[in-house]
């Protein structure tokens, strides 16, 4: 079956993460997209390795993990946009586009001819997405952005990692580019809000994304606790800033997440942990009192689950409906077997590597189910394919392209 979006076309012109993660996703749920890439370079990411993706027989390939982590379901095809014929190859594409991806430096395209006000002109419904690090208005709006600046400045790192006073303490990047990840997704919804404003009027629109709004607007919580308090969160390490009992507790042979939301959990709690004492007292029926005696309470609470295995306590807490799991290594997450039941990889064959398995998008429709048809493609491996379908170009006339170096 068709995804929701068959029938759109993207022309991803972005590069790294955040445009490429948006593109992605949209080319899971269906819609045709057409990344564009610098002749013999390509996407940045082709070139961020180690790791490299390992074939069957244990080969190692020159296809980076990064790459094939966000250019899923795309078509790529080589365009030199510094050359005037390259730029016009672009301008004739959007005309029969949809929507169009980019993270150029704010100005780059529109100094190119290829901005929005210029597409527009060829194409008056195109939804034009400009993804860049700091927006296009504001005193550093022709800076350049990438993910870790932006963890810093947005304030994320200041809430994560170890707190003061205690031993490895100071702000910490987070594991995955959350910047990027979360302004690809925010680009996505607006960009199918951007798509029904079109259905009504027939009018497409430009949307300035910013991975410092994204990243500020994703302090959620955090920013709320600083507006109503007037005190700026730190860093709390292990435990929640919020709740109590919330964070990793010791076991018999190694560490249990265990997770209070409410104060039927915690006495449901204390009754797996045979401790009624800590039930019963007042300092902790309900969690504002847990969050302000949480010291005293998470030792006494230590001492508790010291005495069974993770593995005992998961399944014992988990019968009464405590919420608590294990701190699992990326390789465990992929033998999960609710990761597994929940069919969160998915292989795609790759004309070059075999196949290549993927992390599957985790959205799950009852009438329109993703599919992945294709991998993450060989730089240029679709160009004559799209200009001879897309824009009905005859073989002699790619031949010149490719024999100037424009394609």
């Amino acid at each position: 079956m068709a995804g929701p979006l068959t029938g759109l076309r993207v022309l991803d012109l972005s590069r790294v993460m955040a445009g490429p993660w948006c593109a992605q996703l949209l080319a899971d749920l269906g819609a045709e997209v057409i990344k564009v890439e610098r002749p013999h370079v390509g996407d940045d990411t082709r070139h961020w390795g180690p790791p490299w993706f390992t074939d069957g027989a244990d080969v190692e390939t020159r296809e980076s993990a990064y790459y094939l982590s966000a250019n899923r379901g795309k078509q790529s095809i080589t365009v030199n946009i510094a050359d005037p014929e390259g730029r016009a190859l672009v301008r004739e594409m959007a005309a029969r586009c949809d929507i169009l991806v980019e993270n150029f430096k704010t100005g780059d395209l529109a100094g190119k001819g290829l901005g929005f006000e210029d597409l527009r002109q060829v194409n008056p419904g195109l939804i034009y997405c400009s993804i860049t690090g700091f927006g296009q208005t504001g005193p550093m709006a022709e800076d350049l952005g990438y993910d870790y600046l932006i963890q810093a400045q947005a304030g994320l790192m200041s809430i994560t990692g170890v707190p003061d006073g205690e031993p490895g303490a100071g702000p910490q990047r987070v594991g995955l580019a959350t910047a990027d990840l979360t302004t690809g997704m925010n680009a996505a919804v607006a960009i199918l809000a951007a798509l029904h404003h079109r259905d009504q009027t027939g009018e497409g629109q430009f949307i300035d994304m910013a991975l410092l709004d994204v990243q500020v607007s994703w302090l959620a919580n955090q920013a709320q606790n600083y507006f109503c308090s007037g005190q700026t969160p730190a860093r709390t390490g292990e435990y929640h800033p919020n709740l109590a009992p919330y964070q990793p507790f010791p076991t018999k042979d190694g560490k249990l997440i265990i997770a209070v939301g409410n104060d039927g959990q915690f006495q449901r709690l204390c009754d797996a942990l045979d401790l009624p004492d800590l039930a019963s007292d007042t300092r902790y029926a309900t969690n504002p009192g847990r969050v302000q005696h949480r010291v005293e309470l998470v030792e006494a609470l230590k001492v508790a689950t010291r005495i069974k295995t993770t593995r005992e306590w998961t399944t014992a807490l988990r019968k009464l409906k405590v919420p608590c799991g294990p701190i699992q290594t990326i390789d465990e997450v992929f033998t999960d077997p609710q990761v597994l039941a929940r069919n969160m990889v998915v292989e795609v064959e790759h004309p070059e590597l075999g196949t290549v398995p993927t992390v599957a998008n985790p959205i799950k429709f009852s009438s329109t189910p993703l599919t992945y048809h294709k991998a993450p493609p060989l730089l240029g491996e679709d160009t004559v394919a799209v200009l001879s379908n897309l824009l009905g170009f005859d073989e002699t006339r790619i031949a010149e392209l490719k024999s100037r170096g424009v394609v």
